[in-house]
């Protein structure tokens, strides 16, 4: 390649991310990185970049990216401060497995060291929870360090990569040439271990397939519908992996993830063979690493993940295979159908155990959310994007509403709060046409809520929904489990949502039943297809705190627990 005129190394950072196809990068503007900023005001649209409110806010916004399109989201913060706050998107692309690239303005050279004005060691601080840590010194080698920085972020097990932009480097000058586009690199199974895979299936009376982590496409999945139909499989989604199989298919045996189903923990258990397929088998998927022995499970596990790190990790398979999903897939497709009727009945059995686990239970209050959420199920269309934080608000979406296509859900597997209105807004830019339903918590969407004006300035028709029974819900659980009757630190006094999404230019409304969230709803989607963003502030019943048990159901267990841990004297 030609090398290019004399550039700054600003020009040449964004030069290069154009050149690696990146359309969207997500920040808060820092004096460390002004060269940069000089430079994306002559990409012409090519390559946007979205102001956001909080350096928060705009990793979570990256993560997001990464999840929906499989190439790194980019951040762009500055120094010190703006660093620290982007930790959370980082942290969340590593447990995620998401392709993230995070550009960090640093001290200049003639500083380093000296703990100058917001000064940090990035290597240190990002050690632990990044893929690749560095800083470019030299701006004649900008594009080398891009490109590596995307092949990592993408390839093997995807994660987060950091890149420190020291001020001095970015407004120096240097001829360079451009790096070309990257593209992951893909594992391929060997053909004795797909033979062994299917040996191991053919032979089993209680199969079992378990789908998550990254790395899949459009492509992928389809190719996962046919792998179970073709052998009659039943199909199970890892913990906030459910977007990966329609949950309307015959073959969907539920998601495997907190407050699992448990005829589906016991059909984890009972497996003789496990098919786990791009999963890392992390905590929540595992009960807590309960559902499977360590190290060695009792099921027959056929462990299958882009990354041979993770193989043998925590549990040790009896055939590990260095794949991505569709690799391994298409190799499978490749041999005959294997016979079935060894676990027809079976198969047949989780329409009917599915259904039950769906069935509305009484919930206390005015507002009944399985209700809610099952209507929503009906009302939102397959492609639509349905996108949450962490607690337990989440699991009425997780165990009622049927997801239906790649890039339909957005949640954070490391359990992060915050996420819900952040990645709504990714999800927006990214998919303009598909409608775009946040769903969050009242603790939850204050971590995050200032991001409402990014939604706002860039006429982003996202449909918000404010939860709110005014605590910290999953603590609270928690606490009225182990220490019932003993709250702190866990009450919130909130604002009127609806107000303070109106003082953002939002379209604002309050539900205080069950009646009034289907018309509240209706003008809500109205007003975002007109580009104006909507929140419904939904006023949920304290008691209302857990799908299976209210707030006093969860004291009264507590309580009795607690006399038989601690008798009176």
């Amino acid at each position: 390649m030609t090398p290019s005129p004399l550039r700054t190394g600003g020009e040449i950072v964004v030069a290069n991310l154009l050149a690696q196809g990146v359309d969207l990068a997500f920040g808060v503007p820092g004096e460390s990185y002004l060269a940069v900023l000089d430079a994306l005001a002559d990409t012409a649209g090519r390559l946007r970049f979205i102001v956001c409110r909080q350096e928060g806010g705009a990793a979570y916004m990256a993560e997001a990216y990464g999840k929906l399109t499989g190439r790194p989201g980019i951040a762009f913060v500055t120094r010190g401060p703006g660093a620290t706050n982007a930790g959370i998107g980082v942290h969340t692309a590593l447990q995620d497995s998401t392709p993230m690239l995070l550009f960090v303005g640093q001290v200049g050279g003639d500083m380093v060291d000296r703990e100058a004005f917001q000064e940090v060691d990035y290597r240190r601080m990002y050690g632990s929870v990044a893929k690749w840590v560095a800083q470019i010194d030299r701006a004649v080698r900008i594009p080398e360090y891009i490109a590596h920085a995307f092949r990592v972020a993408m390839s093997g097990r995807p994660g987060p990569v950091v890149l420190a932009l020291p001020e001095d480097m970015l407004t120096s000058r240097a001829v360079t040439s451009d790096a070309p586009c990257v593209d992951p690199v893909d594992s391929a199974p060997p053909p004795a271990a797909i033979a062994a895979a299917h040996a191991m299936l053919a032979a089993a009376t209680r199969p079992l397939v378990i789908v998550g982590g990254s790395r899949w496409s459009t492509e992928a999945r389809a190719a996962l519908a046919d792998f179970a139909r073709a052998n009659r499989l039943p199909v199970a989604c890892a913990f906030r992996r459910q977007e990966l199989f329609d949950h309307r298919d015959p073959h969907y045996a539920g998601d495997v993830g907190i407050a699992v189903d448990p005829s589906l923990a016991a059909r984890v258990r009972e497996a003789d063979v496990l098919l786990v397929l791009g999963e890392r088998l992390g905590e929540m998927t595992t009960g807590g690493y309960t559902l499977l022995d360590v190290p060695v499970p009792r099921q027959r596990l056929i462990h299958v993940h882009p990354s041979p790190d993770e193989l043998g990790r925590v549990y040790q398979p009896a055939l590990p295979i260095a794949a991505t999903p569709l690799t391994f897939l298409a190799a499978m497709a490749a041999l005959p159908p294997l016979a079935v009727p060894a676990w027809q009945a079976q198969l047949e059995s989780i329409g009917a155990a599915r259904a039950a686990w769906r069935a509305p239970r009484p919930v206390p209050g005015d507002v009944d959310l399985w209700r809610i959420v099952l209507w929503l199920d009906e009302r939102l269309p397959a492609n639509a994007i349905v996108t949450n934080g962490a607690g337990n608000y989440t699991t009425w979406l997780h165990r009622l509403y049927r997801y239906r296509s790649l890039g339909s859900q957005l949640a954070p597997y490391s359990g992060a709060m915050g996420y819900g209105v952040p990645s709504a807004v990714a999800a927006k830019l990214v998919h303009p046409q598909r409608p775009v339903v946040s769903w969050n918590g009242d603790g939850c969407f204050l971590m995050n809520g200032q991001e409402l004006a990014t939604a706002v300035q860039y006429d982003l028709g996202i449909v918000f929904v404010v939860i709110d029974n005014g605590m910290y819900g999953t603590i609270r659980m928690h606490q009225e489990r182990r220490h019932p009757g003993r709250v702190s630190g866990t009450s919130l006094r909130n604002p009127d949502f609806a107000a303070l999404a109106r003082a953002y230019g939002v379209l604002g409304e309050t539900v205080e039943s069950t009646a009034q969230f289907v018309p509240a709803f209706e003008r809500a989607l109205a007003s975002a297809d007109a580009g104006i963003p909507a929140l419904l502030h939904v006023k949920a019943d304290p008691q209302a705190l857990t799908m299976g048990a209210s707030l006093a159901a969860l004291r009264a267990q507590g309580e009795a627990a607690r006399s038989l841990r601690d008798p009176p004297s």
